[in-house]
């Protein structure tokens, strides 16, 4: 009774819940505790965290209550964006006050970024399922080749370019995270290291992209998701404040774990493992599509 009190409450805010009575919102809890313990579990045993680590779990455990695929794609990429928030502040802040942050590239691609973005969101109410699931698959396996085959990568440039195609590269960064669900500093970080900019202030500065991606990209998808049936109750468009609240605390318990185990296999080991797993994951979506056509 205290249950659905409470969700009648929030309704008009986040949704009716009749498509979902109070015992299995419970269990849905249980299981996004369990998905959060999971990706922090995977996010510190890969040193990486995000979309490639939140969106796969999400959908997966969204499956299991039957959230229509229409709207459980968005609804994964739009949560993991809001768990990247706080985060990505926390990082940037933190490299920021070590001074490993290139400002002038950040200043360069803040509209070019945002703008893809808000182009991004603009597609989660209109584009099929597909074009996320592909999205996500292309990352992924550019990562893979990335992880496996990095030595005979080519190089891009000796250094960033300016200009348009400077331009062009922040708004490419801001339309596939906001699609996919991540903070931007796994392609940000590629483009920058392909260019010859050092490891480490490739990491640094692509925490700040991860601020220019995820605060706008949680609130567009939040929008473009405000009146969306199917939606599971506790959702502020297409974003799962259920999935937000849980997610976090317990993926931040389990991370220490993950990078315990980390320190027990050597490098290599950990980029062909989670080179298996986006392999997975991709293989995953491929199949899911084909079972959709």
């Amino acid at each position: 009774m205290g249950m659905d009190r409470l969700l009648s409450w929030i309704e008009p805010i986040v949704g009716a819940p009749a498509a979902m009575p109070g015992s299995e919102l419970l269990i849905l809890a249980a299981a996004l505790l369990l998905a959060g313990a999971l990706v922090g579990l995977l996010a510190g045993l890969f040193g990486i965290g995000g979309g490639t680590l939140i969106v796969p779990i999400l959908y997966e455990t969204f499956a299991w209550f039957s959230i229509p695929d229409d709207v459980r794609m968005p609804l994964c990429v739009g949560t993991s964006l809001a768990i990247i928030i706080p985060t990505s502040i926390s990082s940037f802040s933190a490299h920021r006050t070590k001074g490993s942050v290139d400002m002038a590239i950040l200043r360069a691609w803040i509209w070019p970024v945002v703008a893809g973005v808000l182009i991004g969101t603009a597609l989660a109410r209109f584009a099929p399922m597909a074009v996320f699931k592909l999205a996500f698959i292309l990352v992924s396996l550019v990562t893979v080749a990335r992880l496996l085959f990095a030595e005979k990568l080519p190089r891009l440039g000796a250094d960033l370019p300016t200009g348009g195609p400077m331009a062009g590269y922040g708004f490419t960064i801001g339309a596939i995270s906001s699609l996919i669900g991540i903070g931007g500093g796994l392609v940000a970080n590629m483009v920058m290291t392909l260019h010859g900019r050092a490891i480490h202030q490739s990491v640094a500065t692509s925490a700040g992209i991860g601020v220019l991606v995820s605060l706008p990209g949680a609130v567009g998808y939040a929008v473009a998701g405000w009146d969306k049936v199917g939606l599971p109750p506790l959702s502020l468009g297409f974003v799962s404040l259920i999935g937000l609240m849980l997610l976090m605390p317990t993926s931040l318990a389990t991370a220490r774990l993950g990078a315990s185990l980390a320190h027990r296999i050597s490098r290599r080991q950990l980029e062909l493992a989670f080179a298996a797993y986006l392999g997975v994951v991709s293989l995953r979506f491929l199949l899911n599509m084909a079972g959709s056509a």
